[in-house]
Formats: C-alpha cells, structure tokens, sequence
C-alpha cells in the first residue's frame, strides 16, 4: 500500500498530507488561557514586572514575565500537585485546554492512578472513544530548554542541608526534561511515542515541525506538542546576566525593557509559561468533525555552527531555516502574509535576524509586515515557539497584526515594523490584502533555527 500507512481505524492516512491545528491552550505571564494571551498581546500590554522576594535581592537584574492567577490544585490532585514543579502544572494545564477545545476527552473507563492515566485493564477499552484514529497513534512531545530546574535546585539544596536521604526520590522520574511527555501520555492515555526536544529557544518551533513530520509521514495521527519554560529563578538570571545577555536597568519601569528593534534596546527579558498545540491529519480532524484553526504548512531547522550565544552576523542558519520552511510549504516569499520575528531585544540577534530576512525573503522581505510579540509577553525561552504560533493563529482568525510595543526610535530603516497599535486589516485602510499565511522564527544559544509557516485552514 505505497505511500499510505493504516490508522489501526478507519481510512489509512497518506503520507504527506496536510496537517493542522485542532486545540491551543496557555499558561503565560500574559494570561492563563489562550484569549487572555491574545488580548494582552493585541493590545500592547506589557506582562513583564518586578521580580520580588529574597533569591532576587542581590541580582543585577531584577525584572521579567511571570505566571500570576494559577491555581495548581484546580487541574491536578493534590498529591501529584505538591510533588511536580510548577513548568509540570503549567504545561499539564496548557494541554488540557488544547485538547478540550479540540474535543478529546481524557480516558474514564477503568481503574485511574492519581495522575488520571487508566491501569492496563481500563487501556484496553477505548472503542467507545469515538475518534478516527487509535490512541497508540497519538504522541506527546514537550518542548524545553531546560525542563523542571527548579526541581534540581531544590534537591541540591536538600543533598547539601540533609544528606542523600533527604533528597526526593521523585527526582529520578520528575526532574527530567521529558516528564510532562510523559505525565500527559498517562492523563490521556496517548500510547504513542512521548518525548522530549530541547534546543534552547528554538525548541517550541522544532518540536512542533516534527510533530508536523511524523503525521505527514505516517507515524502518528495526533501529536500534543507542549512548549514550557520555567528558568525565572535566581541561578538562570545570574548566568544570563553575568553574560550581558538580558535587559539591565528597568526596575523603575519594567514593562519598558522588552525593546525588540530599538535603538535603546540592551538584551532580552526572562518568561515563564507554557503553551499547548495539538496537530492532526487534516483527514483525522475531518473524520471527527472538530473546528481546524489553521494547518502548519512548513518547517526548516538549521544550525549556525558559529559561536555558543551570539548569532551568526549574516543570520546564515537563520535564514537557512527559514528557506527550508518556504521550501517545505511550497510558498515563494511573496506568499508570506506576516512575520512574527524571534525579535528577542538583543543588539546582535535583531540585527542578524532582518539580514536573515533579506536573505531568506530576498526584495519582498521589507514589505511584509513584521510583529515583535516578545515586547510584550516576553522570551518564553523553549515555550516562545509554540506561544507564538498560537499568536499567529490568532493573528490569522481575527485578521489583525499584534503591535510591537516600545519600539520609539527603530534602529533599522526601510522596514515595515507594525509599532504603536495592532492593525486591523481591511478596516484601519493599511495592509488590506487578507493575512493567510504568518512566518514564525524561533532561534537559540548554541546557532539552533527554527521557522514555521501557518496557514489559514481551507
């Protein structure tokens, strides 16, 4: 049966065909679901503010994007609540809200565990489901640079207060990168491959082109993606400030430090949060009647191979990546609608990332609108990827271009930054042809790329 591989239900999925969106859920400092991101992001509200407490007290830097209004206990028991970390609530949560609006209901057949995964007895009887594809066929990855550090942090210091035995011996099985893959395959008994993928901020954009390639080649059917990020603690921000890389100097006025583009702008302002994206075949969610919000059309990934943190000058891998995605969804750069840029704040990156523009994009790059969504949310680190696709979606839906806050004075001339205020296509009189596709960018320390197309759903 070339070119189809059977679903284990149904009609065969063939290969290389369309993937798209079905659920998006959000716990960021810009708000705890997915319309509250929206909101805040649209209207230029700024989610960074004074970091408060002892284990700031001594930093140089003292500001960045914090999760405010969670309660753990409200999505998890409260047993498994008090032994994960926070980026574990938050990214368990994040998918919840995916995969309600994308109808799938957890398993409640069977015996459960406290985590909500059904015993082997009850694993076995998911006929009644009423999906078009098996669950042994639906994957999770989790997205992160860094995982649950607060949970070895926490540890060490136990190991060094009390000894070995006061060490939590949860660590082994939570405190791994990978264990909200995990934990989420149990709560909705996805028996599919779960994973994880770091690759420090490109993380998010990766793991949701890979999801994107599994489907497309016949491995899976669903893919939950959870892009999560928690490192606002006082060792992460020491190291990022030790080595200039964060935004110094706006503890009088924090929602003014998050400056992508702008002359004034000194370094990127440290998020925490986590976003949820759920992907299917485009056959799957017609099987299953559920709303698409929009397909992931392309994907590139490309390594700069030029230094630890700073960028390549020319945004060499950047723009590499972002040829591949082009390549991928068989767009030339005329078809890119919108971009939401990786736009971090950062003297070097901003600059290297509009070469990777011109060089990707060629003469049409300076016309596409450009938005800088981390002026407002912040970097989201390994989660940034997947919040700004959601971004983008929403961008699409409602056919209005988030606005780059705190750019004053653009240091880059001939570019058509969207600043100020969002623009509303066909009603403000600018920028009237329809937004159907949006260019996500996605790069990290180490030269890692990352670039996704969104497409409106047909």
């Amino acid at each position: 049966m070339s070119g189809q591989v059977s679903t284990g239900r149904g009609a065969p999925t063939t290969e290389g065909s369309r993937v798209v969106i079905t659920g998006m859920g959000a716990i960021t400092p810009s708000g705890n679901d997915v319309d509250e991101l929206w909101d805040s992001v649209v209207t230029g509200r700024s989610a960074i503010s004074r970091l408060e407490g002892e284990q700031f007290a001594d930093l140089a830097v003292r500001i960045g994007g914090q999760v405010t209004g969670f309660d753990a206990e409200a999505v998890l028991p409260r047993s498994l609540a008090r032994r994960l970390s926070p980026v574990q609530h938050w990214a368990i949560a994040a998918a919840d809200q995916a995969l309600t609006q994308a109808g799938i209901a957890r398993p409640d057949t069977g015996a459960k565990t406290d985590t909500g995964a059904k015993t082997d007895a009850g694993a076995q009887a998911d006929d009644a489901d009423g999906l078009p594809w098996d669950r042994s066929r639906a994957a999770v990855i989790a997205a992160t640079g860094s995982g649950p550090v607060d949970a070895m942090q926490k540890a060490t210091r136990s190991l060094l207060d009390g000894g070995p035995r006061s060490v939590p011996l949860t660590l082994a099985i939570h405190g791994a990168p990978d264990s909200a893959a995990a934990l989420l395959s149990q709560r909705y008994d996805f028996r599919g491959p779960g994973q994880g993928i770091s690759a420090t901020c490109a993380s998010g954009a990766i793991a949701l082109g890979e999801a994107m390639r599994r489907i497309r080649h016949g491995y899976a059917d669903a893919v939950l993606v959870v892009g999560m990020e928690d490192c606002l603690n006082a060792v992460n921000l020491a190291s990022n400030a030790n080595m200039r890389a964060l935004a110094a100097g706006f503890e009088d006025d924090p929602t003014s430090a998050s400056r992508p583009f702008d002359s004034a702008r000194s370094g990127f302002v440290m998020s925490q949060g986590a976003g949820a994206i759920l992907l299917e075949s485009e056959a799957g969610a017609a099987a299953r009647g559920t709303t698409v919000l929009a397909e992931l059309a392309g994907f590139g990934a490309a390594s700069d191979a030029h230094h630890p943190t700073n960028p390549h000058p020319d945004g060499r891998g950047a723009a590499s990546a972002m040829s591949q995605a082009l390549a991928d969804a068989g767009l030339d750069p005329e078809g890119i609608d919108h971009i939401n840029a990786h736009a971090t704040g950062t003297p070097a990156g901003d600059a290297a990332e509009l070469k990777a523009f011109d060089a990707a994009l060629g003469a049409t790059a300076h016309s596409i609108p450009i938005s800088a969504t981390k002026s407002s949310t912040g970097h989201l680190l390994g989660a940034s990827g997947v919040v700004e696709a959601m971004i983008a979606v929403r961008t699409m839906m409602e056919q209005t271009l988030p606005p780059t806050v705190n750019l004053e004075t653009c240091e880059f001339d001939g570019w058509n930054i969207v600043s100020g205020q969002a623009r509303n296509i066909g009603r403000d009189g600018v920028d009237d042809a329809p937004i159907a596709t949006v260019l996500s960018t996605s790069f990290g320390f180490g030269g890692h790329n990352g670039a996704i197309i969104l497409r409106r759903p047909r």
